[in-house]
């Protein structure tokens, strides 16, 4: 807003179209240097003068509006400084309406999302956190900005690892124990697979044998198989219910195993297939990378092939535009594999995807390994986040009860906001103290200033007159250094949404609500908001409105529930 304003004043005096002045115009370094800076080396090109005589010229020109514009020329770049009397409340204005902040950018453009995707039969980790979180908000930045999502959750319901859990629970399973805690005896059993396969190497062959017996369609493997899947999915939608996410198609690896025939036949009428080492593959050489593995020696599938057939279900019958998979970085050479076999299959197709990576997460140094039961189950650690937030606050402010649903929000609402703040290639050392302060860059400080701001607006309510509360804003109240920073920061939530949403990092928006939180407490720390002057105190209760209005909007892209009141 403060940009196109800036283009518009200085639109009459220079030979350019209002979009390119706008797209020219910067944002300064520093508050003294004003809204909007306008770079003068190609103009003055243009005008066969120094740039520096061209910013001045054009400063010059530019006084007659300095009621609203201030125009100072500085080296070869012209300052505009906007009036805060003129623009403070148009920007509220605008800040407060409910669409504030959203676009119809994506409009017409469907984009399906690859999320979460944990592995059936196996403990929903910390691990998985990350692809959850980020995928989830990534889906609201794109529907905030006129996208049509849809959201999969591409469970590994098939597999070798299903093998060696039908193998294990052959040789230890007792199925009593199993339906009395379905997931942690699962993990139990693979962990024992993996411990005793070393010392009997005839444990792999029988669980190589119960995954071939699965993909022929074999009884008993499909039984049990079935049962381990609908165990876990009750696992997991209870901890998906907890953080708030959902998904438009919950389609695991299995739903594509009537598609695969015909992908292989595919591949093979393309003569892409070749055989090494006894399996089979496509080279992809000329690329220097590994061959993408397509079906084992024994002809059961590889999980790429898998892939492959989801990227082909997900355009020809989800009418996808755009694939992100929003999958660890551990995977980037699986994921540069599957696309470069579907830039073979399917040009189009393959450039319509992206691997959307994220960095690992680790636990004092170390990463979570199931193979060896070090696994730490999200579940545990949403409990006790929950039960920490609950102590925080009811340090903070003892003679007030923490609800229970406020301390679920709190809790869950600070572990998200601690991984969507790190840019996700990050690799992450998790630590639940740091992630439940109330200082520093924290949930929990976005949550206490947020409901700080909706305790003034409730003051400011609940104590003024009718009369006072119909006052006029008074835009002068609006018009210093602090006020003014921090209506410019509430102006940049649409480039921050966009940011965001461009370079597919939900942490661009953390970033900024985190500054726009910042601004508003140093704004609440040196400013008198409810006072005595009515017309003052509408416009301070005005621009806290806006704030809180942001806050919450941008929490929720992030899928984090905000708590106005502790």
């Amino acid at each position: 807003m403060l940009i196109q304003g800036a283009a518009e004043y200085l639109a009459p005096y220079v030979p350019l179209d209002l979009e390119e002045i706008a797209a020219r115009l910067k944002r300064p370094d520093k508050p003294e240097q004003g809204e909007a800076v306008f770079p003068c080396y190609e103009l003055a090109q243009r005008l066969g003068q120094s740039p520096e005589q061209t910013a001045s010229d054009l400063a010059m020109q530019m006084r007659q509006l300095s009621g609203e514009v201030r125009a100072e020329a500085m080296g070869p770049n012209l300052h505009l400084h906007l009036n805060p009397h003129v623009w403070s409340i148009r920007i509220l204005e605008r800040a407060l309406q409910p669409e504030f902040g959203s676009s119809r950018r994506g409009e017409g453009t469907r984009v399906v999302i690859d999320l979460s995707s944990p592995n059936i039969a196996k403990p929903f980790g910390v691990g998985h956190l990350r692809s959850t979180l980020i995928g989830g908000a990534l889906a609201q930045l794109y529907r905030f900005s006129g996208y049509e999502v849809i959201t999969v959750n591409h469970l590994g319901d098939w597999g070798t690892h299903f093998g060696k859990l039908i193998a294990a629970f052959k040789r230890w399973g007792v199925m009593e124990q199993l339906q009395r805690d379905p997931v942690r005896e699962s993990l139990r059993l693979y962990v024992n697979f993996h411990e005793a396969v070393d010392e009997e190497p005839e444990l792999a062959e029988e669980a190589r044998e119960w995954y071939r017996k699965l993909e022929k369609g074999d009884a008993e493997a499909e039984s049990l198989r079935t049962y381990f899947v609908e165990a876990s999915l009750h696992e997991f939608d209870r901890v998906y219910e907890r953080l708030g996410v959902t998904f438009d198609h919950v389609m695991g690896e299995s739903f594509y195993q009537d598609r695969i025939a015909d992908v292989v036949n595919r591949l093979k009428s393309k003569g892409l297939l070749e055989e090494m080492g006894g399996r089979t593959v496509v080279r992809l050489d000329h690329l220097e990378l590994p061959p993408c593995p397509i079906l084992k020696a024994d002809g059961t599938t590889e999980y790429s092939l898998r892939d492959i057939a989801a990227a082909l279900y997900r355009k020809e019958e989800l009418k996808a535009d755009r694939l992100l998979y929003v999958v660890g970085i551990e995977q980037s050479t699986h994921f540069r594999q599957v696309f470069a076999v579907l830039s073979e299959l399917d040009p189009e197709l393959a450039a319509r995807c992206e691997h959307v990576a994220f960095g690992q997460m680790k636990f004092q140094g170390r990463q979570t390994s199931i193979r060896k039961g070090q696994v730490i189950f999200l579940s545990d650690v949403l409990d006790e986040a929950v039960a920490k937030a609950e102590g925080v606050v009811a340090g903070s402010n003892p003679d007030s009860p923490v609800h229970k649903q406020s301390a679920e929000a709190l809790g869950i609402g600070s572990i998200v906001f601690s991984d969507l703040k790190r840019e996700r290639t990050e690799e992450i050392e998790f630590s639940l103290d740091d992630v439940l302060r109330i200082d520093g860059e924290t949930g929990l400080h976005m949550q206490f200033t947020y409901a700080k701001a909706m305790g003034l607006l409730e003051t400011g309510t609940r104590t003024r007159s009718q009369s006072e509360l119909a006052a006029q804003p008074d835009p002068s109240a609006l018009s210093g250094r602090l006020a003014w920073e921090c209506l410019k920061r509430l102006n940049g939530f649409p480039d921050a949404v966009q940011a965001a949403l461009q370079a597919n990092e939900p942490s661009q928006l953390a970033a900024y609500l985190l500054r726009l939180a910042r601004q508003f407490n140093r704004f609440y720390q040196h400013e008198q908001i409810i006072g005595t002057d009515p017309e003052q105190t509408q416009a301070r209760l005005l621009l806290t409105a806006g704030v809180a209005s942001v806050l919450k909007q941008g929490l929720e892209l992030l899928g984090i529930r905000a708590v106005a009141k502790l």
